[in-house]
């Protein structure tokens, strides 16, 4: 057997099982769906943005919230700002690639809502723009990254930086971070 296969799920158990000990992070992930929740019952949406694989996490967490998670209930107002993709090549090419957020922020956007950015890096420059977007606009910021937060961190109203400086495992991580708070969420508003 190929020993790359064991150890590739070591890895992934040993970031996640960090995330486990560590008390304070998982206060951040209840005060992540917490923060979440009160916008939604306030009336407020959530804004998801990542690139890559990043992106499909930001769409996928978005779809659990505005479909069904655990159980049939109404649709909450979630959406991934990169879905459109006759304005991301159009707002990329007239504006910049480093626009594409924060540009469909400032239009789609509302204080008291929150925007999600999802980089195993921290530093992904559309989302640093995003989140100066949303700084200026009263939008809360949760931002999950890999173990530094780069520059993300900065901008964070609550941080989310997995244990790891491995991509796949940081991404492994981050969706098992937004599946935990898509359940507390969901629970919170329709328990």
């Amino acid at each position: 057997m190929n020993q790359r296969i064991p150890q590739s799920i070591e890895q992934s158990i040993a970031v996640k099982q960090a995330i486990l000990d560590n008390p304070e992070f998982q206060n951040r992930i209840q005060q992540a769906a917490d923060m979440i929740a009160e916008s939604l019952r306030g009336g407020g949406k959530v804004h998801f943005c990542g690139n890559g694989g990043s992106a499909a996490d930001a769409q996928h967490l978005a779809a659990e919230l505005s479909g069904r998670f655990y159980f049939d209930r109404p649709p909450l107002n979630a959406e991934a700002l990169h879905c459109n993709t006759s304005y991301l090549t159009a707002v990329g090419n007239d504006y910049g690639y480093d626009l594409i957020f924060s540009r469909l922020l400032r239009g789609t956007a509302k204080a008291g809502d929150v925007v999600v950015g999802i980089s195993t890096s921290g530093n992904s420059k559309n989302i640093l723009k995003a989140f100066e977007e949303a700084k200026e606009m009263n939008v809360k910021i949760i931002a999950m990254t890999g173990e530094t937060g780069g520059a993300m961190k900065e901008y964070a109203d609550i941080l989310l930086n997995v244990p790891s400086k491995d991509t796949p495992r940081i991404q492994e991580s981050h969706i098992m971070l937004g599946h935990i708070i898509c359940e507390l969420v969901e629970t919170a508003m329709f328990s």
